[in-house]
Formats: C-alpha cells, sequence, structure tokens
C-alpha cells in the first residue's frame, strides 16, 4: 500500500507540474494587452511600456514562468492587475466558499443519487426504473440558470422559505452561510444527480446477476444482508471515483449557478478575471482548481485501493 501511494503522490506531483505550465502557458497567449486594460484606452506608449515593465511582461516567457512557479510554492500569487491587492487571500477565501458549496451538494447529492440508483436496479425495466430514468434526465438536460431561475421563484419568490440571493458575508461561518446556499446546492445537485444514479443503477443491476448473490441466496441469506454486506460494496468501487471526480468539478466547474445566485466562489470570481484580463488571477483560481481535482483523484485512488485490494497490489 505505502508503494502504491508513493507512485499516486508522485504522479500528482508530475500532473501539476505539468498542469501549471499549460496554465502559464494559456493565460500568456489569450488576446488582449493587461497593460492597455489596466490603464485604459488613452495610455500612450510610453505609460503602456512602463506598466509593462512594472508588471514583468517585458521578461522572456521561461524567466517569467519560473517565477511565477518558484512564489506559487511558497503560496504567493502576487498580486491581481485589477485591485493592486493580494492575490491568495482573496483565492483562499473563494476557495473556501466553493468547498463550503460543494461539500453541502454532496452531502445532497451522493445518498439520494445512490438511493434512487438502487431503487432502479432493484426494479429494473419495471416502472420504479423507468420513471427514476425519465425524471432524473429530463432535470440534468435543463441548463442551470434555468433550473436556478425555477427554484429562486418557487421556493425564494414562492415559498418565501430561501434566499433568492446567495451573497454571503466574508468570514461568515458554516450555519451562517447555510440558508444561503441552499438553492445554489440543490441546483448543482440536480445537474449531477442523474450521473451518479445512472452509474449506481448499472453497478448494482449488474452485481445482481453475479453467480456469488445467487449462491448466497441458495444459502438462505436474507436479500438485504446479500444487498449490503456484498453487492453495494462491490458496486460502489465506480461510484467513488465519480463522486472525487464530481467534487473536483463542483470546486471551479458552477461558474453559471454561482453567477446566477451571485454566490462568492471560485468559478464567480474567475469570470471576474476573465472579464479583466487579469492574468495573475486566473493563473492563481485555475492552478486551485486543477491542484483541488488532482487531489479529490488521489483521494478516489487511495480509497478504491482500500476497498479492492487487486488495485494496489497491481
Amino acid at each position: 500500500m505505502t508503494r502504491y501511494l508513493l507512485r499516486r503522490i508522485a504522479f500528482l506531483a508530475l500532473t501539476l507540474l505539468l498542469a501549471s505550465l499549460l496554465v502559464f502557458t494559456i493565460t500568456n497567449l489569450l488576446p488582449g494587452d493587461p497593460a492597455r486594460i489596466m490603464l485604459g484606452r488613452e495610455a500612450g506608449p510610453a505609460a503602456l511600456a512602463e506598466a509593462r515593465e512594472a508588471l514583468g511582461l517585458d521578461d522572456p516567457f521561461p524567466v517569467r514562468y519560473v517565477t511565477w512557479l518558484g512564489q506559487a510554492l511558497q503560496g504567493d500569487f502576487g498580486t491581481s492587475f485589477t485591485t493592486g491587492e493580494a492575490i491568495a487571500p482573496l483565492v483562499f477565501e473563494r476557495l473556501g466558499n466553493s468547498m463550503r458549496l460543494a461539500g453541502l451538494t454532496l452531502l445532497i447529492a451522493v445518498p439520494l443519487a445512490i438511493l434512487l440508483g438502487v431503487v432502479a436496479a432493484l426494479h429494473a425495466n419495471r416502472w420504479p426504473d423507468t420513471l427514476i430514468s425519465v425524471t432524473s434526465l429530463a432535470v440534468v438536460g435543463l441548463p442551470e440558470f434555468v433550473t436556478g431561475l425555477i427554484l429562486i421563484q418557487l421556493f425564494a419568490f414562492g415559498l418565501g422559505w430561501v434566499p433568492a440571493n446567495a451573497s454571503i458575508a466574508p468570514g461568515a461561518t458554516f450555519a451562517e452561510a447555510l440558508p444561503a446556499m441552499v438553492l445554489p446546492a440543490i441546483t448543482a445537485t440536480l445537474v449531477m444527480l442523474a450521473y451518479i444514479a445512472r452509474l449506481t443503477r448499472a453497478s448494482v443491476a449488474a452485481e445482481l446477476t453475479r453467480p456469488y448473490v445467487r449462491t448466497a441466496r441458495l444459502k438462505g441469506t436474507s436479500h438485504g444482508t446479500v444487498l449490503r454486506r456484498h453487492v453495494l460494496r462491490n458496486a460502489l468501487l465506480p461510484t467513488v471515483t465519480i463522486i472525487a471526480i464530481s467534487f473536483g468539478w463542483l470546486i471551479s466547474g458552477l461558474i453559471v449557478v454561482e453567477n446566477v445566485f451571485n454566490y462568492p466562489g471560485l468559478g464567480r470570481l474567475l469570470t471576474f478575471a476573465i472579464d479583466r484580463r487579469d492574468l495573475p488571477l486566473m493563473q492563481a483560481i485555475t492552478l486551485a482548481a486543477v491542484t483541488v481535482f488532482a487531489l479529490a483523484n488521489l483521494v478516489a485512488d487511495v480509497t478504491y485501493a482500500i476497498l479492492d485490494p487487486r488495485i494496489r497490489l497491481a
């Protein structure tokens, strides 16, 4: 197990190194001049040249990359071209907000999706299976902003149960932010619910046809015991990976949801950075999202290896 873990960590480090190079390259190839965006259209050539020099944009690409990577490894992502403030505190604050929203979403989505998948598998090709499949696919087919607006109209304006605006004060505790996060979390849940449910349904249905299940039933083992102790343990192995990938996606992939609800997460901050061509801010956000995604996959790999010894012995 130790050797397996060391291999995965080494692979993670290599992945992050390549990702950092890719992120830095792509952001520097984007059209537009950061100096021009900062100073405005009326800025003269001398002022633009001075701004580029101050921002380090005149240095060769390898020098800028190595400097940026060295500072990033120390937790220093520089200062924002737009605000002139340190980037790291802002990115970490927004990352914390996104992780809270992602955690709440998974807390709702995973048990519900697994339950629906198991029920569909136990009633395969019958009306409960059809109802769950059709309903989940119909919901996931709606764009996030449509789902969000429907939930706002129904639960915020219609019933008044939760606020429509998900803005939270800086430094708010999870309990204080919870009412504002309910609608964004439900919206995100509906986006990913069908995929996890259908994957669970397929895995459980396949396991129910295995010879060991029939053997256990012939021995008199109750259906519930077979399902809990054997079927779910094997069937949920692929789901572990999907949950980890979903967590990584939730950190930066809910740009639409965060903008609909005005939620101060990492995705909304990325939109702000792109609109203003703020290179250091874009680089910091993207690298943070890639790191979380890679760590989530590492956790999935380790969990998978714990549940299936064949993986770590390969």
